[in-house]
């Protein structure tokens, strides 16, 4: 039995609906620490029941599919990939709620400082996450290696934000707790753009069947001038 061109399509878009799902939970959650809105928060939390309801439903549907169909090469990788992916935006979306939780705890307290990098960090790992979805919706190979060269971006204000804040509580002993649940927020996002180079590398694999995982970034960026398989 071969898979129709429609169960493609519904997989594929069942795909989109949750990374839309786990995209807006991560801008969100962010939205909630730095406008002090710990509604937005709960709500960010109170929606990760529908995201994991997508990734039960998505990792079924795949199942059916490799059961029924028992595909091989580029259609096995296409199935094995969204299931993957899957797994990937569903722990996205657990980090979403971590944050949503830290900003509740932290918007009872006075705010330690502006801030800055954080929403930044958010915007690169959205940006992350939703390229990564379109690079595997259009396997564009191209745009999965722009995805994983943005990680180092992310671990670069990571540490910048950890650091600073190192320096804040070091001066100030008191500020301690808040600070150190700053540095939980900064962390969770540097995860997001983690999990979201794990989809992307999933792509390169999908699209080419070439393992990328454990590439230094010097050589990944070498890929961009081959061609494919």
């Amino acid at each position: 039995m071969t898979i129709r061109e429609e169960e493609f399509r519904t997989l594929k878009e069942n795909i989109l609906k949750m990374a839309s799902l786990v995209t807006d939970a991560i801008s969100k959650s962010v939205k909630s620490l730095v406008e002090r809105d710990s509604e937005a928060a709960r709500e960010v939390i109170s929606g990760d029941k529908r995201i994991n309801t997508y990734d039960i439903k998505i990792d079924e549907e795949c199942i059916r599919l490799l059961a029924l169909s028992q595909p091989m090469g580029k259609t096995l990788r296409f199935i094995t990939t969204g299931m993957k992916i899957t797994t990937d935006l569903e722990r996205i979306a657990d980090n979403a709620v971590n944050i949503a939780e830290r900003a509740i705890e932290l918007n009872e307290e006075p705010i330690l400082k502006p801030y800055i990098d954080i929403p930044r960090m958010c915007e690169i790992s959205q940006g992350m996450v939703s390229d990564a979805i379109e690079a595997f919706v259009k396997e564009d190979r191209h745009l999965a290696l722009d995805v994983i060269k943005r990680d180092s971006e992310m671990d670069d204000l990571n540490e910048a934000v950890c650091l600073e804040l190192m320096a804040i509580m070091t001066r100030n002993p008191e500020m301690i707790t808040r600070g150190t649940k700053i540095t939980y927020v900064s962390k969770y996002l540097e995860r997001i753009g983690d999990h979201a180079t794990n989809i992307a590398e999933m792509v390169v694999y999908m699209v080419e069947g070439k393992i990328i995982r454990h590439m230094l970034l010097e050589e990944i960026e070498g890929l961009e001038g081959e061609q494919l398989n």
